[in-house]
C-alpha cells in the first residue's frame, strides 16, 4: 500500500472540512446579524428613512453571500493556499511569553473598564500590550498609554458622541 497516495488523498478532505467550517461560521454570524437586525424595534421616521437596521442587514447579507460563495468554491475543489508570510516562520511554535501577557492585558481591561473607567483600564491595556510586545521603557510607555487613553476617551465623546465609562474618574473627566 502506498502511504504517500493515502496521505495525499486524505489531505484535501481535511482541508475541505476546515474550509467548510469557516463557511459555516460565516453563515452563523451572518444569520445572527440579520436576525438581530430584524429584532430592532425602531419606529419609522420620514426624516431618517434608512434607519439603524439597514447597515446590519447589508453586513449580515454580505456575510451570508460570502458563506455561500466559499461553500460552492470548496465543493468545486477550490482550496485556500497556505500563508507564505514575508518574515514569518510558519514552523516556529507559538510564543506563549507574548500571547499570555497580551491576553492578560485584554482580560484585565474587560474586567476593570466598568469599575475603573476607560482612561485607567485603557492605559493599563496599552501599557501591558507594549510590555508584552517587548518594550522595556516603562515610564515612557506609561505616559504614552495615558495619553492614548485620554485621546480615545475624548475622541469617542467629542467625535462620535459616545461616552466611555469614566469609572473612578467620574466628575474629573
Amino acid at each position: 500500500m502506498n502511504t504517500t497516495a493515502t496521505r495525499s488523498a486524505t489531505r484535501p478532505r481535511r482541508q475541505n472540512r476546515a474550509e467548510l467550517g469557516v463557511s459555516l461560521l460565516l453563515a452563523l454570524v451572518g444569520a445572527a446579524v440579520v436576525i438581530d437586525a430584524a429584532r430592532l424595534n425602531v419606529p419609522y421616521s420620514q426624516s431618517d428613512p434608512v434607519g439603524p437596521r439597514t447597515v446590519p442587514f447589508i453586513v449580515g447579507g454580505l456575510l451570508l453571500v460570502c458563506a455561500v460563495t466559499l461553500t460552492v468554491n470548496v465543493l468545486r475543489g477550490g482550496r485556500g493556499e497556505a500563508e507564505e508570510g514575508e518574515d514569518v516562520d510558519l514552523s516556529a511554535p507559538t510564543e506563549w511569553r507574548v500571547v499570555l501577557p497580551l491576553l492578560g492585558a485584554f482580560l484585565a481591561n474587560i474586567l476593570l473598564i466598568d469599575v475603573l473607567g476607560w482612561v485607567i483600564s485603557g492605559a493599563m491595556l496599552f501599557w501591558g500590550s507594549a510590555w508584552a510586545l517587548g518594550s522595556r521603557h516603562p515610564v515612557r510607555d506609561a505616559g504614552i498609554s495615558v495619553a492614548l487613553a485620554l485621546v480615545t476617551f475624548y475622541g469617542f465623546y467629542v467625535g462620535l458622541g459616545i461616552l466611555l465609562p469614566a469609572g473612578v474618574l467620574e466628575g474629573v473627566l
